[in-house]
């Protein structure tokens, strides 16, 4: 909480536009963000906290078998998911449900994932998701897949032609955890050689499970990827607009065919690391109190009623947002089961013998039952 390293900030606890040094550079990015962006931010963060406290009732009920808050972090998500550009790819870890919403992923397909119905969740192939690729549990590994995609655009000749609504980029998000992990250095190193377009956003949410950051890094972590020859930024994580400027630059460098870019978006996880976890048996209720004060909803209403926004506004998209969750608990417990031959379905992309055969051998398997009733 005493770190001095620069940060990009424009709002201040309160609200009000005051934007830090270090945001300077990055404050013409503003510009491009209309009133009713502003209303979409909030709205979509309200949405998605909603959902998210409805799904974790979900798991205590037994109807998930896991899930993973993203309260706390609706800010960095929102603001650099809303920077990117409609033929960008975004490789997501397993938090990300906010950018997964802002891509226009149906978030049931998380709430199905995560239940044990499908392998994906959702078809990153097909464009009403947004370029939105799998969730993956397995930490930093995702990192190498977002830097070879990236490599795969260079090669289609979509980066750095000046032609910013085609050319694309890929931005690729973790927690500081998996900073440690040796999949992300190699990934840093890779994107750095070849110059991948590739933007590294770690939402730095204090700890990695039961592990403070400090312990994992005795430098902040905007810091360690000039090692690999990538500028990285610091910004107030809680703050959509710095999320939102920041990215957006970083993105429109890599596109350009400037290099990888990292973001270290300072944050916190106000939740549980999963439904798994307890977080009391480690943090410190003084520093829950210090960030829950910083709260990135509250924060950010405040900003929009100083702009001139009233109690109905926010009245209705609270209203929403409770509805929002409601429609996701009736789908879930109205689902039903689904069939299990589809567990072997997607499991690789082309058909597969042993997919078939296993296939097989369950269709004959319950079968048997059938024939031991007649």
């Amino acid at each position: 909480m005493s770190d001095t390293t620069p940060t990009v900030q424009f709002l201040s606890l309160e609200g009000e536009l005051r934007p830090t040094d270090a945001a300077e550079e990055f404050a013409d990015r503003l510009a491009e963000l209309t009133d009713d962006n502003l209303r979409a931010m909030y709205r979509t963060m309200q949405l998605a906290r909603h959902f998210d406290a409805e799904a974790s009732n979900l798991q205590r009920q037994g109807q998930l078998a896991l899930w993973i808050p993203s309260h706390g972090q609706e800010a960095a998500q929102v603001g650099s998911a809303m920077a990117a550009r409609a033929q960008d790819h975004i490789f997501p870890a397993y938090r990300e449900h906010v950018v997964a919403m802002v891509r226009g992923v149906d978030l049931y397909e998380i709430l199905r994932l995560l239940r044990g119905e499908t392998h994906g969740g959702w078809d990153p192939t097909d464009p009403a998701n947004g370029n939105v690729h799998g969730y993956t549990l397995v930490i930093g590994a995702h990192s190498l897949h977002a830097v070879g995609y990236a490599q795969g655009l260079q090669l289609d000749g979509v980066v750095g032609t000046g032609d910013l609504d085609r050319d694309a980029a890929v931005l690729c998000y973790f927690g500081d955890g998996a900073t440690s992990q040796g999949d992300v250095s190699e990934a840093l190193v890779f994107a750095a050689s070849s110059a991948a377009p590739t933007v590294f956003f770690v939402q730095n949410n204090q700890w990695a499970i039961s592990v403070p950051v400090r312990v994992q890094s005795p430098v902040p972590l905007a810091q360690r990827p000039t090692g690999f020859g990538i500028p990285g930024v610091r910004i107030d994580g809680n703050d959509p607009l710095a999320s939102y400027a920041v990215t957006r630059t970083f993105l429109d460098d890599a596109r350009e065919a400037r290099g990888p870019r990292f973001i270290e978006a300072l944050t916190y996880r106000l939740g549980a690391h999963t439904s798994s976890d307890d977080p009391t048996k480690y943090r410190d209720p003084e520093e829950y109190a210090y960030w829950v004060a910083r709260d990135p909803i509250v924060r950010f209403e405040k900003h929009l009623r100083l702009l001139g926004e009233g109690d109905t506004f926010f009245a209705d998209v609270v209203a929403e947002a409770e509805e929002f969750g409601d429609r996701m608990r009736r789908r879930i417990l109205t689902a039903g089961s689904p069939d299990p031959a589809t567990m072997f379905d997607h499991v690789y992309a082309e058909p597969h013998p042993v997919m078939t055969e296993q296939k097989l051998w369950l269709e004959r398997y319950e079968a048997s039952y059938a024939e031991g009733v007649q």
